[in-house]
């Protein structure tokens, strides 16, 4: 039973670290990668649609994503969706492709971007401790039902501890490889 509350903690903080990993790839860092894109959406005729789902998004050289809608007459409503989105990104369109032109960072810029991977860091540190937080009430649950007895509690808590500490490691090893990536002149 407690073994049972173990794995799908763990499963649960897999996610976790693995979906904050996917924010870290969102976040610019002066080099052009398709996965900057991510987070757009677009009102394609009244329904909000992933970018990725209405174009070809590709890193055509190491500062440069270009964008090919697989429908023409959705390249103006890509277009403004990417200019109202906050990756700072400006679109230049010839009709056929949308070209972005990815910047040098500034060293304001960079000291923002870091502060945004931290708030994203933050948070998915914040989920793991709820993933710990609902399963510590699910151990005292079973040891108030008489399910298990106390020293099987305080193992299922230690064991949980352990899964919680090692997420929360990864999310910092995630999260300083991409601050140097970001800093990385």
């Amino acid at each position: 039973m407690i073994d049972d509350l173990l794995i799908d903690a763990k499963d649960r903080m897999t996610k976790t670290v693995e979906s904050t990993g996917g924010e870290f790839a969102t976040v610019r860092t002066g080099r052009a990668t398709p996965h900057l894109l991510d987070r757009i959406m677009v009102d394609y005729y009244g329904a909000n649609t992933p970018l990725n789902q209405l174009a070809n998004v590709a890193a055509s050289e190491a500062r440069l994503l270009t964008v090919t809608p697989y429908d023409k007459g959705a390249m103006g409503l890509i277009e403004k969706a990417i200019q109202e989105s906050d990756i700072g990104l400006t679109p230049s369109n010839d009709g056929n492709v949308i070209r972005l032109q990815i910047p040098d960072l500034t060293e304001e810029r960079r000291k923002e971007m870091v502060k945004v991977v931290h708030g994203v860091a933050e948070d998915g540190r914040v989920a793991v401790r709820n993933v710990r937080r609902d399963v510590m009430a699910d151990l005292r649950e079973l040891k108030k039902e008489g399910e298990v007895g106390e020293d099987d509690e305080r193992r299922g808590e230690e064991a949980l501890q352990k899964l919680t500490d090692e997420a929360i490691a990864e999310i910092d090893s995630l999260l300083k490889g991409k601050e140097e990536e970001i800093l990385e002149v």
